[in-house]
């Protein structure tokens, strides 16, 4: 194509002047620009593109992903962990640092129980929760938190000046309206544009930086929770706060209480703060035009209103902390179904289990709609006053100075120009500077006005959800830690006059149930005490030594289950007895009835509680992890599920006899030196349970078996009798001793005895079959 270079030629002037070299180099230079104008176009886009290139990491393959998904996090020298997340084709690291012992301790005394009849309201005893709470969610003033909070305020108080400096300038640009000034009326709308763009801006960062400080409360709040929550022994919190600390649904505190607190307490600062300035600054800015009557007349409009809608405000703080509690029971159930739906369906309960559900969401949704009902009077109130009240307050006060402290005249616009030796009069121009820029403050003022009275009706919201996470924070922080067990160097599991009984709600608790006051706040003193509970079993003593293995019988409900529980650290013992026994898993590892698959892949079923960096440490090989399950008869099942980075819901995808066989598989893997196994191989068959208890007592794997199967005795030393008779006895027999073997030969006696009598039971047999043929003659 012709490129047409009259339109970009310079003027023939110009090239006149210049010599034939010059002018010859000149269009040899244009027409390499035209040639390439293109590239140039493109010269940003390919260097953006190069720099991202360099800049940018290559995707992670499919391998890399799946071992970070395997390994999840990195252990760090400090404590710390490092997790890994995979995010758009990368490995991002987070790190995590738990939350230090000291730390608690320090916090302990921040949380004493408050009485169970108190009310959420905005009181002393709110203040002192909410401190409480906020030392958590702001560790100190050079936090992350403490940052936000201050960039937080300082977009709050710029948005304050640039509202009155918008009410000015829309003051002005109608008095140059009036005044006819079109210089000052253009000049005036280039800066409200100019205005715009800081005003915009701070609007959006604040609505940012209001939600970027819910998420950063939420993380810590709920990191210090998880933290205390899941505590490993001797505090075990995550188990005990039920039984011990007679918290209920303490999932629904975690998971939806801390958040709606968060977002709660980060709305109510932006909407107390800025109202407050927004009142102040208004205020200041309105009584040099209302003067001393104006501004009287406007703080005895706030007091009114303050007293008018403090009056008709309900207790939305206790209906709130009602409304969670029920929200949570709700949860509780949908949860119970989940989890037990295979049950559910083979009793055939469905219809049951939707009663129970919508008989929970029923009194869930008639508390909502009291909340509604209640709702309807005071907001007409709050509507009346905020917006109809103050819009009549605010032209009574905006009247104040034109009607009583200046003089009414000079009310007309001059449309022809001032007379000689006469200035322009703008008086009215003037009056509507003054107007548009007082009714702009007013209604700004207004607006401050009712967002502090709806924030009053929040307040009392927060209170409420303010004593429900401090009810979950203290009753973790005052839940006495279990005592410790007897250390023994002989390295024996031993129990010296222990009364084995249910737990009861811990002596702190009960007392602040009863409003008593705690001297020591944090209840720890009393920390080992419990109350008088049900107790199962009495004086209960013995001794096992290594290779001496126990097994542990009784008919159902006597307590059996209970006596692993106070081995394994779980109850604490009564009776002033003593426990002894070797410290972690490493000492004691139980098995319980129910098996439990954690979340993950095939290979973290087999090594829990132990995750994989914890394998990957020990040294241990997957040739080693399939002896372990071709031990217990399960060497199928990397076949069969694709290996053992596998990742499914394994309690549903196991048969409950594969799930007893991993939970025996575990304790293969961990090797301790006691294995207490509570009914954990009942769905088993007899021959495979054999060959697993030969190879736990082959690993030197002590055993404390309790079942009611008698086949099991032969692999054991020694057998407890726990009497059903209610009162607590109990018998120790050494199996193999003449005593039981003095039993044997009674039962021998007993089924001879029985055997003897055959022949009568044929004879009789036969009886009845000659009469029923008869019988069928007859007929």
């Amino acid at each position: 194509m012709a490129v047409q270079l009259p339109n970009l030629a310079l003027p023939t002037a110009f090239l006149g002047k210049l010599d034939p070299k010059a002018r010859r180099s000149l269009l040899v230079a244009l027409f390499t620009l035209l040639l390439l104008r293109g590239r140039i176009a493109d010269l940003p886009q390919r260097a953006l593109a190069k720099l991202r290139n360099v800049t940018s990491r290559p995707d992670i393959s499919q391998e890399e992903l799946a071992q970070a998904l395997q390994q999840v996090y990195i252990d760090e020298p400090d404590g710390s962990k490092t997790l890994l997340v995979p995010h758009k084709g990368q490995i991002s690291k987070v790190n995590i640092k738990p939350t230090p012992g000291a730390v608690i301790a320090q916090n302990a005394k921040h949380f004493p129980l408050v009485p169970a009849s108190h009310k959420p309201n905005l009181d002393k005893t709110f203040l002192r929760q909410l401190f409480a709470i906020l030392r958590i969610a702001f560790p100190s003033w050079h936090s992350k938190e403490a940052l936000i909070l201050v960039s937080h305020s300082f977009f709050l108080v710029l948005r304050t000046v640039l509202s009155v400096g918008v009410a000015r300038l829309d003051g002005h640009i109608v008095r140059n309206l009036v005044s006819a000034d079109s210089k000052g009326f253009a000049k005036g709308i280039g800066m409200w544009f100019l205005l715009a763009i800081p005003s915009t801006y701070t609007n959006s960062m604040i609505k940012h930086l209001q939600a970027k400080l819910s998420l950063r409360m939420r993380s810590r709040l709920t990191r210090y929770t998880d933290d205390i929550y899941l505590s490993s022994a001797p505090h075990l919190r995550y188990y005990r706060v039920a039984l011990e600390g007679g918290l209920d649904d303490v999932d629904q505190y975690i998971t939806s209480d801390i958040g709606a607190f968060c977002d709660a307490l980060s709305g109510i600062y932006g909407n107390v703060l800025k109202p407050a300035l927004d009142l102040v600054l208004f205020t200041s800015q309105l009584s040099r035009s209302l003067g001393i009557r104006g501004t009287a007349m406007l703080f005895l409009n706030y007091y009114i209103t303050a007293r008018i809608l403090r009056a008709v405000t309900p207790a939305f703080g206790r209906l709130a902390a009602v409304e969670a509690r029920l929200e949570g029971e709700y949860r509780a159930g949908m949860g119970r179904v989940g989890r037990e739906s295979e049950e559910v369906a083979f009793y055939g309960g469905g219809l049951r289990e939707r009663s129970i559900l919508w008989r929970a969401y029923l009194r869930l949704i008639r508390h909502v709609n009291s909340i509604y009902k209640i709702r309807i009077a005071y907001e007409w109130t709050e509507d009346f006053v905020i917006k109809y009240l103050w819009s009549a307050a605010g032209y009574c006060l905006i009247s104040i100075p034109v009607f009583f402290t200046r003089r009414r005249r000079h009310v007309g616009v001059q449309a022809h120009g001032p007379r000689p030796n006469e200035g322009v009069d703008n008086e009215v121009a003037n009056r509507t500077e003054t107007y548009i820029s007082s009714r702009r403050l007013l209604l700004s003022l207004a607006d401050a006005g009712g967002r502090l009275m709806y924030a009053y009706k929040d307040l009392l919201e927060l209170a409420g959800l303010t004593t429900r996470l401090y009810t979950l924070l203290s009753t973790l922080h005052n839940l006495p830690p279990l005592p410790m067990p007897t250390p023994d160097p002989k390295s024996v599991v031993a129990l010296r006059n222990v009364d084995i009984g249910v737990p009861s709600i811990a002596p702190v608790f009960l007392a602040a149930a009863e409003g008593e006051s705690q001297a020591n706040g944090n209840g720890h003193a009393n920390g080992s005490a419990k109350g008088s509970g049900t107790v199962l079993v009495r004086g209960l003593s013995f001794e096992l030594e290594p290779g001496e293995h126990l097994m542990i019988t009784g008919s159902n409900g006597v307590g059996k289950t209970a006596i692993a529980r106070v081995l394994a650290g779980l109850w604490a013992a009564q009776g002033g007895g003593v426990v002894s026994r070797p410290l972690g898993k490493e000492g004691v590892f139980v098995v319980p009835q129910r098996a439990y698959m954690v979340t993950g892949t095939l290979l973290d079923q087999i090594i829990y509680p132990d995750s994989y960096p914890q394998f990957a440490a020990s040294g241990r090989t997957h040739e080693e992890l399939m002896e372990i399950l071709a031990a217990v008869n399960l060497a199928y099942l990397p076949a069969r599920e694709g290996g053992w980075t596998t990742r499914k819901e394994w309690r549903d995808v196991l048969s409950g006899g594969e799930k007893q066989r991993m939970g025996m598989a575990r304790v293969f893997y961990h090797r301790p030196k006691f294995a207490i196994l509570d009914e954990c191989t009942s769905a088993v068959s007899s021959d495979v349970e054999g060959r697993m208890y030969e190879h736990a007592k082959s690993l030197g794997i002590t055993l404390i078996t309790i079942s009611l199967r008698p086949t099991l005795m032969r692999y054991h030393t020694q057998l407890l009798t726990v009497a059903g008779d209610g009162t607590g006895r109990w018998t120790l027999k050494r199996i193999g001793t003449a005593e039981e073997r003095m039993d044997l030969d009674r039962e021998i006696v007993s089924l001879e005895g029985r055997l003897a009598d055959v022949e009568k039971w044929e004879a009789r047999l036969k009886e009845l079959e000659r009469l029923l043929s008869v019988q069928e003659l007859e007929a």
